[in-house]
């Protein structure tokens, strides 16, 4: 029997041998005889030279092009860490019978409380209030001018109500928010169980108090936060990005919140990242800023590694893996037969 190998991201350990990200392990995959588990090598764009010799890779930031694969096409999956995937060339995948999967359930729960904790902090001027106690006695009487807003009968609006929109809704129920949310891929039933109402994205710049984008980045999601929907917004009104940076653009934000158009905003993602130190949004004191990882939790991390396994040992042992992204790969018959071989 052939060994099936894996190369994995190296930003899993850091340079100096301590795990990244503690909880996550890949033991149960590692563990077994026919398994071999090595380190890629440290680079941005994956080539030929780093998947030659490889059946499966899991990464993290690494590019993935038309020019990364092999001409022995031995490759058959590719796993990443989390959900997104605009660093992975999906056609070039399938068109090389390689499947991509993604961690969707591992990221569901964590990136939802992350949008909630946000809300929360922005409602109750959280930062604001922070920085006052600081002050120290001098300083204290400004708590008069940083009142909060109660949540219910706000609006809550979403552009995208997939796996993480639809969760970070059921975690916001017990606040008594109207939920509205824009997402073409989604009609009434689909929603139902979560009282939110599906409306046009006009309406959901319009009427949100608290608008959250959770969509993937693509061509069609591109700055779909744009200048004329951050016009739309109420002035009183708050924008959450933790999607991808490109979602929202930034600069019509920023020159949103300095105009006094917009109340404030919470960001976990940027355009580009990680921002330039000079970035004018990051100096904003109506900006809650996060490094892209707000989400990170022990939760997170050790579900990717169960997921990331799953998917190993399913290819290994020659069957479809979960949460491909990528599905007419599975009805190929070169993917068949690397399933088989």
């Amino acid at each position: 029997m052939s060994t099936f190998r894996v190369g994995v991201s190296p930003d899993i350990v850091r340079p100096d041998g301590k795990l990244t990200f503690p909880s996550y392990s890949l033991e149960a995959i590692s563990s077994r005889d026919d398994v071999e588990v090595v380190d890629l090598a440290r680079t941005g764009e994956l080539t030929p030279e780093h998947v030659a010799d490889l059946d499966a890779v899991v990464l993290m930031l690494e590019r993935v092009t038309p020019a990364t694969f092999h001409t022995n096409g031995r490759l058959k999956l590719v796993a990443r860490m989390g959900v997104g995937y605009d660093t992975i060339d999906v056609p070039a995948c399938t068109e090389r019978d390689v499947a991509l999967t993604i961690t969707p359930d591992a990221v569901r729960r964590p990136m939802a409380s992350t949008i909630v904790a946000f809300v929360l902090a922005l409602a109750h001027n959280l930062f604001p209030k922070d920085r006052i106690t600081r002050t120290g006695a001098l300083g204290w009487p400004a708590r008069l001018d940083y009142h909060g807003l109660g949540l219910a009968g706000r609006v809550m609006g979403s552009v995208g109500v997939g796996n993480i929109g639809a969760d970070m809704f059921r975690l916001l129920a017990p606040f008594g928010m109207r939920m509205i949310a824009c997402d073409p891929y989604r009609d009434v039933k689909d929603v139902a169980d979560l009282g939110v109402e599906l409306v046009d994205l006009d309406t959901v710049f319009r009427q949100s108090d608290f608008l959250a984008f959770n969509c993937p980045l693509t061509e069609e999601t591109r700055q779909i936060g744009g200048r004329d929907g951050i016009a739309k917004m109420k002035p009183t009104s708050f924008l959450i990005n933790t999607s991808r940076g490109p979602v929202v653009d930034q600069k019509a934000l920023y020159d949103a919140l300095v105009e006094g158009r917009l109340a404030g905003a919470a960001l976990d993602v940027f355009d580009p990242e990680p921002p330039p130190a000079d970035e004018p949004i990051l100096k904003l004191e109506n900006v809650i800023c996060a490094p892209h990882s707000l989400g990170w939790t022990d939760e997170m991390f050790r579900s990717m590694g169960e997921i990331n396994a799953g998917a190993i040992a399913a290819v290994a042992d020659g069957r479809d893996p979960e949460n491909v992204v990528n599905q007419q790969v599975l009805g190929r018959a070169g993917w068949r037969a690397k399933l088989s071989g």
